[in-house]
């Protein structure tokens, strides 16, 4: 009997023992298979949103000398980058001919002046023949008939109309000799505006010939120091934001594989209506950035990576970009009031899917399936499990992304991922 009851009284304590440890032991357990999530903090701050391009340095204007006569160049004055100024002298033709055109027009215009004294001189002697006869005329009418009278008239008609012909004949001398003067005169080729020499196409001795194209000789970059272009080809779609950021006069930056680690800025100058479309039919719009150029460091033809700001926000909720793309693989992890978000049916309209067809939505559909695509879930934790956020998002950038509407404080831990156990 008294063993009875010590075996009795070992199993009531066994079993209290068991009772007893029963709960911290399934506590244990489930705390140990509990899914164990990576998260990321919300942020209070600013963010800029941005958009990335390329670019081609270029000189704000390039000026292209060329040269209006032909011959063989027989001095050059400047070289490659030297800075000249407007009226200086870059390069001679041989001006052994236009010299030569030159002396043969004064020649024949002083011809043709000399020629106007001489008319002039026999109109002199007509005038007076014909007012002596008809002097004599009114005197007696016998004394010179009406032919003679008719010679004398018609003599000093034809000598005024010789020296109509005659002036005529002086400004025509005069003419050639403007144009050969003008000819000599451009075979001195001269700076047009003050800048630098950026390409210097010719060398002494080369000969042009100007009769059916004009030659190229110099290329002339004026202000190269002051300001340089920056052409950008950016993406339609990205147009709209470019524009709102040069009515807000935006800021964008840019750097250049010559000065790693140095940036530049500069401004939005213009938005070219000049699209360009590719063989993936992709339009771009050229989009010219002005960017100073104090220390000559930017160069016509360097390549940039270029920075538009789009937008700034200050003091906003900040959800990093890793919260946005997560999104829970396994069903069980999910509290069950959230399935039908896990689902994609929190939103479902039968009705109206039953309606569609494969034709494209209107318009108006479109832009607001744009709007809707800013509305999206994130996930945080709860007793274990995840509930899904309702949230709407605005602009973004490389890291985090504004919070325009959502029940998400600074602080709050939103999911990204599972742990590796």
């Amino acid at each position: 009997m008294r063993f009875f009851l010590k075996l009795l009284t070992f199993l009531i304590v066994l079993a209290g023992l068991i009772a007893a440890a029963y709960q911290p032991t399934v506590d244990y357990w489930k705390e140990k298979n509990r899914p164990r999530f990576r998260t990321v903090e919300v942020e209070e701050g600013e963010i800029i949103e941005v958009r990335n391009s390329t670019g081609t340095i270029k000189p704000v204007l390039e000026v292209h000398v060329g040269s209006f006569v032909s011959g063989p160049i027989v001095e050059l004055f400047v070289q490659h980058n030297d800075e000249v100024k407007a009226g200086d002298m870059l390069a001679t033709v041989d001006p052994l001919i236009y010299q030569a055109s030159v002396n043969r027009d004064k020649a024949s215009l002083l011809s043709r002046q000399a020629e106007l004294k001489r008319v002039q001189a026999r109109l002199q002697n007509a005038k007076n023949d014909e007012k002596r006869a008809m002097g004599l005329r009114a005197d007696n009418a016998d004394y010179i008939s009406d032919t003679e009278i008719d010679q004398f008239k018609f003599a000093r008609m034809a000598l005024e109309a010789e020296l109509l012909v005659t002036e005529a004949s002086i400004e025509q001398a005069r003419a050639n000799l403007m144009n050969s003067e003008a000819n000599l005169g451009y075979t001195e080729i001269r700076s047009p505006v003050d800048g630098m020499v950026t390409d210097r196409k010719i060398d002494p001795g080369q000969t042009l010939a100007a009769q059916f194209q004009t030659p190229e000789l110099f290329i002339i970059a004026p202000d190269m120091r002051k300001e340089m272009h920056v052409f950008a080809d950016v993406d339609e779609a990205d147009i709209g934001y470019i524009r709102n950021a040069k009515e807000a006069g935006e800021t964008v930056q840019f750097t250049v594989d010559a000065y790693p680690g140095e940036l530049f800025e500069g401004t939005i100058a213009q938005i070219r209506l000049s699209p360009t479309e590719t063989a993936q039919t992709v339009v771009t719009y050229p989009v010219i950035v002005s960017a100073p150029n104090p220390d000559l460091k930017l160069l016509p033809g360097m390549t940039a990576d270029i920075t538009f700001t789009i937008a700034t926000r200050s003091n906003v909720i900040k959800i990093p970009n890793t919260a946005k793309r997560y999104y829970p693989q396994n069903r069980e992890h999910v509290r069950k009031d959230d399935h039908d978000v896990l689902d994609g049916t929190e939103e479902e309209q039968p009705d109206e899917d039953e309606q569609r067809t494969d034709e494209e939505p209107p318009a108006a559909k479109r832009a607001e399936a744009d709007t809707k695509r800013n509305r999206r879930h994130v996930w945080i934790e709860e007793d274990g499990k995840l509930r899904a956020v309702a949230v709407e998002f605005g602009i973004s950038d490389y890291k985090f992304t504004e919070l325009v509407s959502g029940d998400l404080k600074p602080g709050q831990e939103l999911v990204i991922g599972l742990k590796k156990k």
